[in-house]
């Protein structure tokens, strides 16, 4: 494997890091506010919700800028919506917000091993992508609560930063501040990310071809046997493990 693939899971690892203890930070939120109890398991399908929407048009993006470039730039999203979230956002569209930039980086992060790597070694390279994604989501879980926990989160509110009071005074805001943190290591390794010979795709303004041209490899793919069974096995599981959380 070339050096810049183990850049790319470094900044993936840390980014689905943050993803899933922020997940955490939310709930605790929702629970201290009081929320009714269906917001709590709405906000996973928040995060979803730009995937569905943004569909026909992130891999396009993705195309039209460097990919490493597209990935800083959705890791920003992410902290954009950290910022939201502790400033007073409600929980649910600040999380979305996050949802928008995990929209917008997925495509790069699949697209660019097509650019950086051989196609016999693509399986290989999804597989450590994957495996990695779904480890990240374990302990992203795991981080989340315990920075919420009594433990880590009075070691983080006890730090003090001279000359600035960061009105950080609450678990859950530790939490989200080190989210931020997280995002940011992403971010330096999305910028370690070599630049590839891949030729640019202008994205064009046109909306409607867009639309039309998703629409039509979406078809291509449930018609091919091969395309059928990728994309029903991979709606099952991801589906599962969806309601399962």
């Amino acid at each position: 494997m070339k050096k810049g693939f183990f850049t790319i899971m470094a900044a993936q690892f840390f980014s689905s890091l943050a993803d899933n203890a922020l997940l955490v930070a939310a709930v605790e939120l929702l629970k201290l506010s009081h929320a009714p109890a269906w917001q709590m398991p709405f906000l996973a399908p928040m995060f979803a919700l730009f995937y569905v929407l943004l569909a026909p048009f992130v891999g396009a993006f993705a195309d039209a800028l460097p990919k490493g470039r597209v990935m800083f730039f959705a890791n920003a999203i992410k902290v954009v919506g950290c910022l939201l979230m502790l400033f007073g956002l409600h929980p649910l569209l600040a999380y979305a917000v996050v949802g928008f930039g995990a929209a917008t980086y997925s495509p790069a992060k699949y697209g660019i091993l097509t650019e950086l790597l051989p196609p016999s070694q693509l399986v290989k390279a999804n597989g450590w992508i994957e495996g990695l994604t779904v480890g990240s989501i374990i302990m992203g879980v795991l981080l989340g609560g315990q920075l919420v926990g009594v433990k880590l989160s009075s070691v983080l509110l006890s730090f003090d930063f001279p000359f600035i009071d960061t009105s950080v005074d609450q678990p859950w805001e530790a939490a989200v501040a080190s989210m931020i943190v997280l995002y940011a290591i992403a971010a330096l390794f999305n910028l370690r990310i070599p630049r590839t010979d891949a030729v640019l795709q202008p994205m064009g303004g046109n909306f409607g071809v867009l639309v039309r041209d998703f629409w039509l490899c979406n078809m291509r793919l449930w018609r091919d046997k091969l395309g059928q069974i990728s994309l029903a096995s991979t709606t099952l599981v991801w589906g599962v493990s969806g309601n399962m959380r």
